[in-house]
């Protein structure tokens, strides 16, 4: 769908328009390398409202920060690039640097030499450093299984480090596989959910009924001004991925969505005071 960006918003939706959460799509990965600890500290030193980051599981059931299922030889260096993470103690985890190499899509990054990929255990400790909310996928495969944990462990284990820090009101989980939806539904239910969906041209409100979620977050090419106004008649807030450009971030502004997720939040917070929308 062509979209033209309005060159400024309009005086009446300026007005109208409530606070736009930004969320720091694994920290800021713009600027920082990814779902690191740097990366995090960086993201609550902007401001950000929500700390996005990815999960995984370790040989000896810890649940660490990292968007890929193996240790990704593109920005980590270590004894075996590309081992399955389920397959590595967490001390084997640790030998990894995953800050020294920049992504070489991100090339404003700064690496942080020695950063290793963290437990989701020291990223919810960031609560006590100013991070507001934490939007935590889990990253499952209903074609891989041995590559994580069943969808009710990895829940499990998520909500045993929740609970720990009594973040229960202040956490997200999001997710593609909507069975983690249903196993926190079951087992938490005050935690909220949220449907991510990539290529599904469904009605937002479809796609959340079948994820039982309380959020939907599409890619951003999926929002539509009419998709927002449905969800928001139900309730459901609105939260795309991952937006990295004026020309959207002021489209989906328009089209009234609640929320940003983006690899630039020092940039998208500018972006949003500069007309008066934050």
């Amino acid at each position: 769908m062509l979209r033209v960006a309005p060159l400024f918003l309009s005086a009446t939706l300026a007005l109208a328009a409530t606070r736009i959460a930004v969320h720091g799509h694994r920290g800021a990965r713009g600027a920082r390398p990814e779902n690191t600890m740097a990366a995090f500290r960086y993201a609550i030193s902007l401001g950000v409202d929500v700390l996005e980051l990815d999960l995984a599981v370790t040989e000896d059931d810890v649940v660490v920060v990292s968007h890929d299922p193996h240790v990704n030889p593109v920005i980590c260096q270590g004894p075996k690039p590309g081992a399955a993470i389920r397959q590595l103690s967490f001390a084997e985890l640790r030998a990894y640097d995953c800050g020294s190499r920049r992504h070489p899509d991100f090339p404003k990054q700064q690496p942080v030499p020695g950063e290793r990929i963290p437990s989701l255990d020291e990223v919810l400790s960031l609560a006590r450093e100013g991070a507001r909310e934490f939007n935590i996928e889990t990253k499952i495969f209903r074609d891989h299984p041995e590559l994580t944990p069943t969808p009710e462990r990895f829940v499990d284990l998520i909500l045993a480090q929740v609970r720990r820090h009594g973040l229960k009101e202040r956490v997200i989980l999001q997710s593609f596989d909507y069975r983690t939806l249903h196993a926190v539904k079951r087992r938490e239910p005050r935690i909220r959910r949220a449907a991510l969906c990539e290529n599904d041209q469904r009605d937002f409100v479809v796609i959340a009924r079948e994820a039982e979620a309380d959020i939907i977050s599409p890619h951003y090419s999926l929002v539509t001004r009419e998709k927002v106004q449905r969800a928001h008649q139900r309730g459901l807030p609105v939260v795309p991925w991952t937006a990295n450009r004026a020309e959207d971030w002021a489209w989906l502004v328009e089209a009234g969505v609640d929320g940003i997720i983006t690899d630039y939040p020092a940039e998208l917070l500018a972006w949003l005071q500069a007309r008066g929308l934050r």
